[in-house]
């Protein structure tokens, strides 16, 4: 039968044996084995020949008492109270206790999560699933030197295809022209456009003195006309566009704040390049490790009905 022995042990079970059953001084055992003295006077001294579990037992190290540690877990699985309001309770009972061995008395003793019963809790809803032509839209502000320019992007929700492009403002002729190019540049018919409420999407958000009267915003032109429906974020909550907010986030890191450019050509060569590699080559976990390209593909063969162009043509890149 194998033997389970200390990483660090010297000696078998069997030379433990034979050192307990033998006549020889420990000097000479030492020898004749090869270990230390203090070796062979451990085995010579015991009484077994396995291994003992060395350091702290549970529990050993904590200045609480097992008086303390029965009285927090049955307070604790009687109220199950939240961890600091638990503290406030017991420390005036148990001078010793302190938030951090607290919280590790409840974990020592399995009890730092209140275990959810059946029917309890919140049933988990899945997002609402959409086919390819829910588009997000926002835009990132960079710097280069000592200029300003503007990231604005466009990421359809089910496909994660990205489409951006890099100005020196973020008028709203500039976003009007910029919807007008990723319409012609997706593959797919676009149907829902998600915004913020920027004044170059739209006016709704303006002082009512400033507001437009019977002007409607250039971005809502172009969607009108390509009978696409223009949603807006609520005020003050960004993470209801979080799609394109996350996309922004991987530009930025991988381009403005990894490396230095010289001079926005430079830049925008760069965000050419790294938006291809996304689209074409970057297998997304929330695409079950596929790229946004071979979604297209699999999308085109499901439903051909909404795409305006095959995406095989897209192989290569922006045709434009």
């Amino acid at each position: 039968m194998g033997q389970i022995l200390h990483p660090t042990a010297t000696t078998t079970q069997r030379v433990r044996k034979e050192i307990q059953a033998s006549e020889q001084t420990l000097r000479e055992i030492a020898s004749t084995y090869s270990i230390s003295y203090t070796t062979a006077r451990k085995w010579r001294n015991r009484d077994h020949v396995e291994d003992v579990v060395s350091g702290r037992k549970k529990g050993d190290g904590s200045v609480l008492t097992q008086v303390d540690e029965k009285i927090i877990c049955e307070v604790r699985t009687k109220t199950w109270l939240p961890l600091d309001d638990l503290y406030m309770l017991l420390k005036p009972h148990i001078p010793a206790l302190s938030r951090s061995n607290l919280h590790r008395c409840l974990q020592r003793n399995g009890i730092s999560r209140k275990p959810v019963l059946e029917g309890e809790g919140r049933a988990k809803k899945e997002f609402k699933k959409y086919e390819p032509g829910y588009v997000h839209v926002d835009t990132f502000e960079v710097k280069v030197g000592k200029e300003k320019h503007y990231g604005f992007v466009a990421v359809d929700r089910c496909t994660k295809y990205v489409y951006v492009e890099l100005h020196d403002n973020k008028e709203q002729q500039t976003a009007k022209a910029f919807l007008e190019r990723v319409i012609a540049d997706f593959p797919f018919t676009i149907n829902k456009i998600l915004t913020d409420n920027g004044v170059e999407y739209t006016h709704q958000y303006l002082p009512e003195q400033k507001r437009p009267k019977k002007k409607v915003h250039p971005f809502d032109q172009v969607c009108r006309a390509n009978n696409i429906e223009h949603r807006l974020t609520l005020i003050k909550h960004p993470w209801t566009n979080g799609q394109v907010e996350a996309v922004n986030k991987k530009i930025k890191e991988n381009t403005v704040r990894k490396y230095h450019y010289e001079s926005v050509e430079q830049l925008k060569e760069h965000l050419y390049f790294y938006i291809l590699d996304y689209n074409f080559n970057k297998k997304l976990k929330a695409l079950n490790f596929r790229t946004p390209y071979e979604t297209i593909i699999d999308k085109h063969r499901q439903f051909p009905e909404i795409f305006k162009q095959n995406p095989v043509n897209k192989f290569v890149g922006r045709n434009n």
